[in-house]
């Protein structure tokens, strides 16, 4: 007998969509077919689809920004998520130097973490290392984390990590086999003159900047074969340079991953009145660039969110670029935008791909013995509205989708049923040895 049957759904299995029921015990699934089993509690689904829950492998809960700390915390966060059939998050560790500051950093994230009401999971953030690197490595794998997110700018605020040190981190990646995270912006390019407002952040970012600093470390990865999954990816044009010069190696030396903002919109949108509203980085950049990745998104592994969210109010008291928050919430609309585009050759990028490359188990899919993540998705039209967390908007309010998120299962727990959110409790998820 399974805890929890759940009947007349259409799962997306290996693929395609398989007529069947999914039988739920304790926190796995436990049976895939079509015979009458006996069950606790029976949920007739009425033919809606069944995915597997997502995996947000880019997200900056309760992130402390220097002036202020975005808003939606891991509770909020973790709604949110679960409103986007979001049930797994990976947050970051604050930078660190050293193999005792790690310790030190994973601690207080790990603190916060608790009120998560979905899954989580952590990169460990290097910045300036003044430490031994294998030792680094060797404690953030005991912690059972599998990435080192490193800056290859921001030396502003001393989080830059140098060319040697990245390339003793890919030389490591190969030997202990971890993941080396980039935020690729070439330091040397970015602008930091201080009459600056957010309609020049493309320039004072530009698009440049991360072309070529991505071709620079594509190069490391390859001649060092470690191991290099590059961070929110926003220009097409860096995507297609890098398909030109290294298509045989991506997948295999070379991850990419970009985020649904850079798809949905260009650069044009921070002429507009409320532009400001549209601020992060990297930036969005034109229109030409939006439509190249499109053309070039088979390329990329996972995709992220970035989901570090403001309020209006603390975007519109900084006229200037400089102390302006950077970030925007999209955790729960990710799936969906993205669905809208690409249809289901998003669900591979938001699941089974972040499982493998982050060693996560029994989170890749609908399968027996896999956790019960799972999304009820029915075809019900909606407009996109104020999100659920704790910020006061959204950048993608306003956008029609064809489908709507009905129900969220976390480890065969409901923490959205009905579009009716349930505070459940998250657990941490380590990656295996």
């Amino acid at each position: 007998m399974v805890d929890l049957l759940l009947v007349n759904g259409f799962a997306y299995i290996n693929g395609r969509y398989r007529d069947v029921s999914i039988g739920i015990t304790e926190e796995k699934i436990s049976y895939i077919g079509k015979e009458k089993v006996p069950a606790k509690r029976t949920i007739d689904l009425k033919h809606s689809r069944i995915l597997p829950g997502f995996i947000d492998p880019h997200v900056h809960f309760e992130l402390y920004c220097g002036t202020i700390t975005s808003r939606d915390d891991f509770y909020y966060g973790g709604k949110t998520a679960a409103y986007g059939g979001v049930t797994t998050i990976i947050d970051f560790l604050d930078p660190s130097r050293n193999a005792k500051e790690l310790v030190e950093t994973y601690k207080a994230r790990l603190a916060l973490a608790k009120k998560c009401g979905v899954d989580y999971h952590f990169h460990a953030c290097i910045k300036e290392p003044n430490g031994d690197l294998e030792e680094y490595v060797l404690k953030m794998k005991e912690l059972g984390i599998n990435s080192i997110k490193l800056f290859t700018t921001y030396s502003e605020t001393h989080r830059r990590t140098y060319d040697k040190d990245i390339i003793k981190l890919l030389k490591l990646s190969r030997r202990y086999h971890f993941i080396v995270e980039a935020h690729i912006e070439k330091d040397e390019l970015i602008k930091h003159d201080e009459n600056l407002t957010y309609k020049d952040l493309p320039e004072a970012r530009c698009e440049q900047a991360e072309t070529e600093e991505a071709l620079k470390l594509c190069k490391y990865a390859v001649s060092t074969r470690g191991h290099l999954y590059m961070v929110h990816c926003s220009s097409g044009r860096t995507l297609k340079a890098i398909v030109e010069r290294y298509e045989k190696y991506i997948g295999k030396y070379i991850i990419i991953e970009s985020c649904p903002q850079y798809f949905v919109y260009s650069n044009e949108v921070l002429k507009k009145d409320n532009g400001y509203l549209y601020t992060f980085a990297p930036p969005l950049r034109d229109e030409e660039s939006r439509k190249l990745l499109w053309e070039y998104f088979d390329y990329i592994s996972c995709i992220g969110t970035d989901h570090c969210s403001f309020n209006k109010e603390d975007k519109e008291s900084h006229t200037l670029l400089k102390g302006m928050p950077l970030g925007v919430g999209g955790i729960e609309t990710s799936f969906l935008t993205m669905y809208e585009i690409f249809g289901e050759k998003v669900i591979d990028k938001m699941c089974k791909n972040v499982a493998k490359i982050q060693r996560f188990a029994n989170k890749n899919g609908i399968k027996v013995g896999n956790y019960a993540d799972l999304v009820v998705m029915s075809s019900d039209p909606q407009v996109i509205k104020k999100p659920h967390g704790k910020a006061d908007y959204s950048i993608y309010e306003g956008i029609h989708l064809s489908n709507t998120i009905v129900s969220t299962l976390v480890r065969g727990k409901f923490a959205l049923k009905d579009g009716k959110f349930y505070k459940t409790t998250g657990k941490l998820v380590n990656c295996e040895k």
